[in-house]
């Protein structure tokens, strides 16, 4: 592919998971992944490396978007530091678990498995109720061992972790609005953890293209979070004067053509 057309595409890609982010409060990986595996492909990049660079630049992303998200959540004072802060001790290893364990499932199962987490999420979109509140707030011990759970899995699929860190911080009695700004702050330990993990898993990898180091490819991390960033408040904005109950159903189907695809590539491989 041209430059021009792949900076293009980055900066749309930005665009449209930075509004998502803003409008709905789901994660830009859920939408990065797929879609950066596909202009890969396009630009010929090994298949063998195809899904890691994918996840792995995906969660770079991330980097920067959930520091602007922190900042803006911990205004609002939305952000629950004393869970937040034992959810980072788990989700540090557990984040770096989670971008060995990419690196050694190898491509096709990784494509599978974030297929079928997709699907799984539209379904708890189009059909899913927020959980009910049925717990205290949890102790620093439950929380240590849920942040190297969500951290391994949300590095694992190159995700922010609000599908998982919110309903956890909810279904333990923390108020949705500080479940959600906890989740945003917990998005940064699991970049940081992620991205170093997945440079470090493909240090030294034949075949990966000029401008990554390891699984992470710079040039789609830039003009993605960039676009995101800028895009994200826009997104806010509109979640005041849309229907987001029909918005989160259409975007359920969005994902299941995805996570479709997804499953597709890694059984034709």
């Amino acid at each position: 592919m041209e430059i021009f057309y792949l900076w293009s595409a980055w900066l749309l890609l930005g665009l449209f998971a930075g509004t998502l982010a803003g409008l709905l409060g789901v994660g830009g990986g859920l939408v990065i992944v797929p879609v950066l595996a596909a202009l890969f492909t396009l630009q010929g990049f090994a298949a063998e490396h195809l899904v890691q660079l994918a996840v792995g630049t995906s969660l770079a992303t991330i980097l920067f978007t959930s520091l602007s998200s922190l900042y803006a959540h911990h205004r609002r004072g939305a952000v629950v530091w004393p869970v937040m802060l034992p959810l980072s001790l788990g989700i540090l290893p557990g984040g770096w678990l989670g971008a060995i364990l990419a690196s050694w499932i190898g491509g096709p199962a990784l494509a599978a498995l974030f297929g079928l987490f997709e699907l799984a999420v539209a379904a708890q979109m189009a059909f899913g109720r927020t959980p009910a509140e049925q717990r205290r707030a949890p102790g620093g011990a439950r929380n240590v061992l849920a942040g190297v759970v969500i951290g391994a899995l949300s590095a694992l699929l190159g995700i922010g972790g609000g599908t998982l860190t919110v309903p956890w911080l909810v279904w333990h009695g923390i108020d949705v609005r500080k479940a959600v700004g906890t989740s945003a702050a917990c998005g940064l330990p699991i970049a940081l953890s992620g991205t170093l993990g997945f440079v470090v898993a493909g240090l030294g990898r034949s075949g990966l293209p000029a401008g990554s180091t390891g699984f992470v490819y710079w040039p789609a991390v830039l003009a993605i979070s960039v676009a995101s960033v800028l895009s994200a408040p826009a997104g806010a904005r509109l979640a005041h004067r849309l229907d987001r109950a029909r918005l989160k159903q259409a975007f359920a189907v969005f994902l299941v053509v995805l996570g479709l695809l997804m499953l597709g590539k890694s059984l034709l491989r």
